[in-house]
């Protein structure tokens, strides 16, 4: 979980600072919800701390939740009168583009997809043993 909010951050920088992609509104937003997941989960793990994904879930599911309503827009399953992206660059703009269907809010739900799975099982690991 650790690795992959590690890759999603600096793969979110490289596409606007390297790349310069301008992110939308509801890239920004998950931006919020997944920078902190890297620090928290490296603290958690350097103090061993058994509980980190009840800190972690919370910011995870929330990014999940906006990166799903992201590809609904993106995909054009919603229509994107229902986008917050309004000001700036389109929810829909299509900046990245890979095997022809992986865009940059695929990755983003992906990543995050990643992460809940990683604390569901471990809670439960957890509570099992």
């Amino acid at each position: 979980a650790w690795f992959q909010a590690l890759v999603a951050t600096f793969g979110s920088l490289f596409f606007s600072e390297v790349m310069k992609y301008t992110p939308c509104r509801l890239c920004w937003f998950q931006r919020i919800f997944m920078y902190p997941l890297a620090f928290i989960l490296l603290v958690g793990i350097l103090r061993k701390d058994k509980n980190v994904f009840y800190y972690v879930l919370p910011l995870s599911v929330i990014g999940w939740l906006i990166s799903i309503y992201h590809n609904l827009i993106y995909y054009h399953v919603i229509s994107e009168g229902f986008s917050p992206c309004t000001d700036g660059v389109p929810c829909t703009t299509r900046q990245f583009f890979l095997f022809g269907f992986v865009s940059i809010p695929l990755l983003s739900l992906i990543a995050f997809t990643v992460i809940n799975f990683c604390g569901i099982v471990y809670l439960r690991l957890k509570r099992w043993g």
